[in-house]
């Protein structure tokens, strides 16, 4: 029920640092969980039975299946401010309003690292700022961390704001996903871990989560659970994860940077630097609804109306009877840009399906840079 014991040690490892304390003094129950969405659910799960009364406060925005997860499971749910459309930055004084006006002993729900929707993380010390506060309304966290690694291009880096609530002393949960950083999306590996106040707790509390996990799903996978475990256990093959996960970090922050500079070498007028602030697959354009319209209609770039950019890159050519050449791109995140493919962009007729930064490449970065100068003119 609880999966691979040598899995979730290792899996927790990478997410609270190999030396945390809280490993040593074994004050941590771990379950093997179906992935990032199963790992949250559990916890949801475990909330609704041994602590009913308390509520989740999920940011404002947040992965939209969140708000599924914990309405599913029961828990009452409320928000916090997270993100300030007017700086397209962290609304960092009211997120501190919020969980200070939320009642004590309530649910947060943080993500780790590279916040989804928008790119925006809280700096060191803003984490620093938010521990503090929490802590001192017996707030319970709980992080989600689908994408450690996937951010900076160091896992230890990314699982800061964790390991600053370590050192803080909280109980916290996190729920860990290997989809994106290990490309096993179809295995559903994940892992489900809490923080508990000793070993005789934390004992109590795998044992409860196994209980849960019983009628929902039995056991998790197993092929995958043993590939995580055979690259993490194994000394040259992590590190060659490690740097394959920063390859892919490194292509995401350079595609930033290429579409920032690409919009002020056209002369744009708008401050561009929140593409670069941001991290992570995601990234909040700031184009308004109206422009994101203009997109569709004048460039063929397609996108979510909030302006979220996530690309994902996938080509299909169509030869019609003007054979013409048709590039469908879906873009869900900003890995999918390269700057192999933007004169073949310019070249034919393009259409984008914009929504994550993995799929903007060095190929069609200009023709994205070029779109959003063109509907951004002041």
């Amino acid at each position: 029920m609880g999966g691979s014991a040598k899995f979730c040690e290792l899996a927790v490892g990478l997410a609270y640092g190999e030396d945390a304390q809280a490993l040593k003094d074994k004050r941590v129950a771990s379950v093997q969980a179906l992935s990032g969405t199963g790992a949250v659910r559990l916890f949801a799960e475990f909330i609704k039975r041994f602590q009913p009364e308390s509520s989740a406060y999920l940011p404002v925005p947040t992965w939209s299946n969140h708000h599924n997860i914990f309405r599913d499971a029961n828990v009452n749910q409320n928000t916090y401010r997270y993100y300030l459309a007017s700086t397209r930055g962290l609304d960092f004084e009211g997120l501190k309003e919020d969980l200070k006006a939320a009642p004590n002993r309530s649910v947060i729900l943080l993500h780790a690292c590279a916040h989804n929707p928008t790119g925006v993380d809280p700096t060191p010390d803003q984490w620093k700022e938010i521990s503090k506060l929490m802590k001192e309304k017996e707030h319970f966290p709980i992080f989600d961390m689908a994408y450690q690694g996937f951010a900076s291009g160091d896992t230890q880096r990314d699982n800061q704001a964790i390991r600053i609530f370590l050192e803080d002393g909280h109980q916290l949960a996190c729920a860990q996903s290997f989809a994106k950083s290990m490309g096993l999306y179809g295995q559903r590996i994940g892992c489900l871990s809490v923080v508990c106040a000793d070993a005789a707790e934390a004992a109590a509390v795998k044992s409860q989560l196994e209980f849960i996990a019983r009628p929902m799903y039995s056991s998790p996978p197993l092929h995958g659970s043993l590939i995580v475990t055979t690259i993490l256990s194994d000394a040259a093959l992590k590190e060659l994860w490690y740097k394959e996960v920063k390859d892919m970090a490194d292509r995401i922050i350079g595609m930033r940077t290429d579409l920032k500079k690409n919009l002020e070498d056209l002369g744009s007028k708008h401050n561009w630097e929140h593409i670069t602030k941001q991290i992570g697959m995601f990234c909040y354009s700031g184009l308004t609804p109206e422009q994101v319209d203009r997109m569709t209609q004048e460039f063929h770039v397609y996108m979510t109306r909030n302006g979220r950019i996530r690309y994902y890159a996938h080509l299909q050519v169509v030869d019609d009877i003007h054979r013409a050449l048709f590039s469908i791109f879906l873009i869900n995140s900003m890995a999918g840009l390269t700057s192999g493919n933007v004169e073949y962009l310019f070249a034919h007729n393009v259409f984008f399906l914009i929504n994550s930064m993995a799929g903007v490449t060095s190929g069609n970065v200009k023709y994205l840079a070029n779109a959003i100068n063109e509907v951004t003119k002041v």
